[in-house]
């Protein structure tokens, strides 16, 4: 049977998309990461902080998303069946990654190459024949569609090949415990850190676009995601409990971090420790990294659920258009960054002053496209 959608799930994927937006415009003024464009210098207190933000995000937003996307994968499958479910995954994931690869990439791209960025040689039509000669998916933060589509369609067909491993017992409602949250922190923290002797932070798996590095994370949270809506996991999290591990968020994001970037060497500018390898660096940061955003995703969820857990109009448009707004925010971000590049001011402040603009612009901008006939059915 169905079960009814719960409004906190909903706005707390909004603010995950927020985030995803706000940590690509924090590349774009200092912070570290891989984004299409970046006019901020490194290693000021600017970009030190806006890097701290990426890292925090980056601890458990994509991790979250893939939860939040099993829990209504599981609920869509339930209630389409699996022939018209197979069909809507492929029409709402698949279409808009074919027009950001197709239409949308090459823009940004082509933008940047006309504002000069990559230099006076560099020709958008010698970077087109041979950007479509070649095979591409998932361009961009399309990866992330691109993935769940593959998630999605492992998904059900695990459930056609094997239909009794995939009842999963409704009966039993316990939430995972504290010490069951550890270990997963510390299996995550391990395969992350072995994973990244191979697939470092940073390294892409081509043609897809894909960080293997994180993967770990992500496999592990989609298939939560499908227990958690088979089980009513998201209602039972206590609230002492999404408290509790705030509280512990809390010290890793204030203390852990700062700690563990001076004593590593990155404020020296020596990074590559951390990004894969047998280093302790990089175990340590796999650590932070599972820890710090399992303990966000317990306390985001709770949070939401007694806080943000009733509708009014600007979170039902705002969430209603949260997915066209990921879809179409890398274009919409670098050319306004790029319309403001020659404007100086403290990199930190033209963040925040950018980010207030083009956030909301990107929402605005999906919510006209959304209405379009062509895409009501897709976006």
């Amino acid at each position: 049977m169905a079960k009814s959608r719960l409004l906190f799930v909903d706005n707390l994927r909004t603010l995950v998309i927020v985030l995803v937006i706000l940590v690509h415009l924090s590349i774009t003024y200092g912070g570290e990461g891989g984004w299409y464009y970046s006019e901020g210098p490194k290693g000021t207190i600017s970009s030190i902080l806006l890097t701290w933000f990426n890292a925090t995000c980056q601890s458990f937003f994509m991790g979250l998303l893939f939860l939040l996307s099993a829990y209504f994968t599981a609920d869509a499958c339930e209630r389409k069946g699996p022939g018209r479910f197979a069909k809507d995954r492929l029409l709402r994931l698949g279409i808009p990654m074919l027009v950001y690869d197709w239409v949308l990439h090459p823009l940004s791209v082509c933008s940047l190459m006309a504002a000069g960025y990559y230099g006076p040689e560099a020709s958008c039509r010698a970077w087109l024949g041979e950007y479509f000669s070649g095979f591409h998916m998932g361009r961009g933060p399309l990866w992330f569609v691109e993935t769940l589509l593959f998630f999605s369609l492992i998904y059900l067909l695990h459930r056609r090949v094997w239909p009794s491993k995939t009842r999963i017992a409704t009966t039993d409602r316990r939430c995972p415990r504290d010490r069951e949250i550890v270990v997963l922190i510390l299996l995550l923290s391990i395969a992350s850190f072995i994973v990244r002797f191979w697939f470092p932070l940073g390294w892409s798996f081509e043609p897809f676009n894909l960080q293997l590095c994180f993967f770990p994370q992500y496999i592990a949270l989609f298939v939560l995601g499908i227990h958690a809506y088979h089980r009513g996991w998201l209602m039972a999290i206590p609230a002492k409990t999404g408290r509790r591990w705030l509280a512990i968020a809390a010290v890793l994001i204030l203390v852990g971090f700062p700690l563990l970037f001076l004593l590593g060497g990155a404020m020296r500018g020596n990074l590559t420790p951390f990004k894969g390898g047998f280093h302790w660096q990089s175990l340590a940061l796999a650590m932070w990294e599972h820890a710090t955003g399992i303990a966000l995703m317990i306390t985001l969820l709770v949070l939401f659920r007694e806080r943000f857990n009733r509708p009014n109009r600007l979170t039902v448009e705002a969430s209603a258009s949260s997915y066209a707004a990921y879809v179409i925010h890398a274009p919409v971000i670098i050319l306004g960054a790029l319309a403001v590049r020659h404007v100086t001011i403290y990199p930190l402040l033209k963040f925040v002053v950018v980010s207030l603009v083009l956030v909301p612009l990107c929402f605005l901008l999906a919510a006209g496209i959304r209405r379009l006939p062509v895409a009501r059915r897709i976006l």
